[in-house]
C-alpha cells in the first residue's frame, strides 16, 4: 500500500481560532510550492518530488477547511458576508490550485503516459529541483543558512524544508537545517549533484532518458514551460490585486488567462498530431492532463481576483497582510519619451537608479516576455510588472512617465 493512501482522510479537522491572515499567507505560500513541485516532478521524471506533492495537497486541503470555518464564524451581517465572498474565492482558488497541483503529479505516480524524451528535451540552462533528506553526518546539519552560505557559493537554493508533518516554506538565513529534514534544493544541474551528496551522504543520478524521436517535442516542452511560467505569474499578480486593490494589476490577470487559454488549444491541437507519428500513442496521455490542469491553475487566478474586477470592497483581514508585505508588485506602462524608453532589462534588472525588479513584460503585438533568464530593451506602450519596496516602486513608476 502506498504510505501516502488513505493520510488524506486521517483525522478530523475541528474548529479553531486562527488567524485567517496566516492561514491566507500560508495558502499562497503553499500554492506556489505547489506549482513548482508538480511541474518539476513532470519534467524531471522524479517520484520522490512527487509523492512531496500529495503530501502538501493534503496539507492545503486542511488549510482550507479551517480558514472557512473561520470565515463562516466571522460573517455576522450582509456587509460581513460582501466583503467575505472575495476571500472565500481566493480560499477556494488555492484548493483548485492544490487539485491541479496533484493530478500534475499523478502523471509520474500513476505512470499514465509521458513522452521520456520531454526531459531530453529541456534546455540545457533549465534548473533542476531535487528532493533530499539531509543525513546524520551532512556538513550542513544543525546549521544555519546564512552559515552555510549555499547559494552564493553553488547557485543552489533550498526552496522549503519538510520537518516530519512540518512545512517550512520560505526559509531564511536564521533557519536551522536539522538532521532527516527533507530539504528542497533548487539550482543548475552541474552544481545539484555535490550539493545533494553533502546534504544527504549519497551521490544523485539524473535519470538516464532514451530520445523517442518524435517530432517538434522540443516546441511542446518550451510551450508548456512558457504555460507554467504564465500560469504561475498569473497566481501571483492576482494576489496582489487583492492585497494591493489594484484593479490594474487583475486586468493583467486575465490577460495572461487568455494568452494560457490559447497555448493550451495549440499544445492540445500538436498532442494530437504527435499521436499519429508517435510508436506508443498513450505515451502522449500525460501531455493532455498537463495541458488542461495548467489552464485550471490559471482560472483560479481569475478567481482570486475577482472581487477586484467586480469593485468589491476588501477584507480589513486582507489590508492586515498588506501592511505586514514588505515588497509589492506594481504595473504600469512605458510613455512616449518617458526614461525607461529605451532601457535594457538584463536579468530582471533595468538598467537605471532603482531596486525595482522587472518581472514580465506585455509587449504590444508580442504577447508576454518574461525576463528573468533573457535581456530586452525596453519600448513604448510595454506594460512592466515589476516588484519592489513601495517607495521604490514610486520612483520607477516616475521614470515610466513621459
Amino acid at each position: 500500500m502506498d504510505p501516502l493512501e488513505g493520510e488524506a482522510s486521517s483525522g478530523a479537522v475541528e474548529y479553531e481560532p486562527v488567524s485567517v491572515k496566516d492561514v491566507l499567507v500560508e495558502m499562497k505560500d503553499t500554492a506556489e510550492l505547489l506549482i513548482d513541485l508538480s511541474y518539476s516532478a513532470v519534467l524531471h521524471s522524479n517520484e520522490a518530488l512527487a509523492r512531496e506533492v500529495l503530501r502538501l495537497e493534503e496539507r492545503m486541503d486542511v488549510l482550507e477547511l479551517k480558514a472557512r470555518m473561520s470565515l463562516m464564524m466571522a460573517v455576522r451581517n450582509p456587509g460581513d458576508a460582501e466583503q467575505l465572498a472575495p476571500v472565500l474565492g481566493i480560499v477556494a482558488a488555492a484548493g483548485d490550485i492544490s487539485d491541479a497541483a496533484g493530478d500534475i503529479a499523478k502523471i509520474v505516480l500513476e505512470e499514465m503516459g509521458l513522452p521520456d524524451a520531454m526531459r531530453a528535451a529541456l534546455p540545457e540552462a533549465a534548473e533542476t529541483l531535487v528532493r533530499g533528506v539531509v543525513g546524520r553526518d551532512s556538513p550542513y546539519a544543525n546549521r544555519t543558512l546564512a552559515d552555510i552560505d549555499l547559494e552564493s557559493g553553488t547557485g543552489v537554493r533550498v526552496i522549503a524544508l519538510r520537518r516530519g508533518d512540518e512545512w517550512l516554506l520560505n526559509p531564511g538565513p536564521s533557519t536551522t537545517i536539522e538532521t532527516d529534514d527533507v530539504a528542497l534544493l533548487r539550482g543548475p544541474e552541474t552544481a545539484i549533484d555535490e550539493v545533494y551528496e553533502s546534504l544527504t551522504g549519497e551521490g544523485y543520478e539524473s535519470p538516464d532518458i532514451e530520445v523517442e524521436g518524435i517530432a517538434d517535442l522540443e516546441r511542446a516542452v518550451d510551450t508548456i514551460v512558457h504555460m507554467k511560467n504564465l500560469s504561475e505569474l498569473a497566481v501571483d499578480l492576482a494576489y496582489s490585486s487583492v492585497l494591493f486593490g489594484s484593479e490594474g494589476l487583475a486586468e493583467e490577470v486575465r490577460n495572461l488567462e487568455i494568452e494560457v487559454d490559447a497555448m493550451e488549444s495549440r499544445f492540445e491541437a500538436w498532442t494530437l498530431r504527435a499521436a499519429a507519428d508517435a510508436e506508443e500513442p498513450v505515451t502522449l496521455r500525460g501531455l493532455i492532463r498537463l495541458g488542461s490542469a495548467t489552464e485550471v491553475i490559471s482560472d483560479a487566478a481569475i478567481d482570486i481576483s475577482e472581487g477586484v474586477l467586480r469593485d468589491l470592497e476588501v477584507h480589513p483581514v486582507v489590508r492586515m497582510a498588506v501592511e505586514e508585505s514588505d515588497e509589492i508588485i506594481s504595473r504600469l506602462e512605458i510613455e512616449a519619451d518617458s526614461d525607461l524608453d529605451g532601457v535594457r532589462v538584463t536579468s530582471g534588472v533595468p538598467d537605471v537608479e532603482s531596486t525595482m525588479s522587472v518581472i514580465a513584460i506585455r509587449r504590444p503585438g508580442e504577447g508576454w516576455i518574461l525576463v528573468g533568464d533573457t535581456d530586452v530593451e525596453l519600448q513604448t506602450g510595454d506594460v512592466l510588472i515589476s516588484k519592489g519596496t513601495r517607495t521604490a516602486a514610486e520612483a520607477f513608476e516616475s521614470l515610466a512617465a513621459d
